[in-house]
């Protein structure tokens, strides 16, 4: 376990989770649901890292993630839903016209 890894995904996931917060006190909605993809996503790799030797994958796919580091099987059948349902919250910030 690289637990510098850990932290420094750890960190980034903290930071997005204020920027959402700071996002949802002005009611700017579509990115309260992109940085909320970006906390999960970054808690996750820091979840990878805390349980393989290899980088975390560059994907913003939440699923897969979660599934190819064994954290898949942790999550409840509601969290499931919840991530499938967050998931295109990451291209629909990016790409406004895709909504």
């Amino acid at each position: 376990m690289d637990l510098d890894k850990v932290k420094y995904w750890s960190d980034l996931s903290d930071y997005d989770l204020g920027t959402a917060d700071a996002m949802f006190r002005t009611g700017r909605w579509l990115y309260v649901g992109y940085m909320c993809h970006q906390t999960l996503e970054k808690i996750f790799k820091a979840y990878w890292c805390s349980k393989k030797e290899e980088p975390a994958p560059y994907s913003h796919n939440l699923i897969n993630v979660a599934q190819s580091c064994g954290l898949g099987q942790l999550l409840s059948d509601g969290q499931k839903v919840f991530i499938s349902e967050i998931m295109p919250m990451n291209i629909q910030a990016r790409y406004p016209s895709y909504k």
